[in-house]
């Protein structure tokens, strides 16, 4: 019951055209992209081989993003794991992490970044027009003025993580 509820919730959330009303609201896009890369974790499967104490978010090239995550959700639990959120400077700095946020201002290293990440079980979330097509897992856009995401199901297989068919159904898939 606890999942269809949820499932219903996130379904209403998007449908809704929150993304529009919430910018139109005057509320800031690192706002938008925080709360959604919160929301996606409910929907994702991480390998259950995993047995980090944390659950790692990074962001690299937004330092509101960052706050923002850091302040609304840093250090809360997700199950029994505590949500850690880092941020990286620069490609050479990526470490462990369950998710990462690489901002349109990082995108010109998405190339570097993803080889940093290859063979790991970490969501990318990307920001910038053709990310998607070219390996994120998620990548954020804007229809009719909205925001909506991209899902690409190959590098999300490939990364070996689960995404719920909730999740899938109110994506872009590529």
């Amino acid at each position: 019951m606890k999942i269809l509820k949820s499932a219903t919730v996130l379904t209403v959330f998007l449908l809704s055209g929150f993304f529009g009303t919430a910018q139109a609201q005057g509320r800031p896009i690192h706002e938008i992209h925080s709360m959604m890369i919160y929301n996606f974790i409910k929907y994702i499967q991480w390998p259950s081989s995993d047995q980090s104490q944390n659950f790692v978010i990074a962001v690299i090239g937004d330092d509101e993003v960052y706050n923002t995550l850091n302040t609304w959700y840093g250090g809360k639990l997700r199950g029994n794991k505590k949500f850690v959120v880092k941020k990286f400077g620069s490609p050479s700095e990526i470490s462990e992490c369950h998710i990462l946020y690489v901002a349109k201002g990082s995108s010109k290293d998405f190339d570097t970044i993803k080889g940093q990440l290859a063979n790991k079980s970490t969501l990318i979330i990307t920001d910038k027009p053709g990310l998607g097509e070219k390996g994120s897992g998620i990548n954020f856009r804007t229809v009719n003025n909205k925001l909506a995401f991209e899902l690409n199901q190959k590098v999300i297989e490939e990364s070996r993580l689960k995404v719920s068919g909730q999740l899938s159904s109110m994506a872009i898939l590529i």
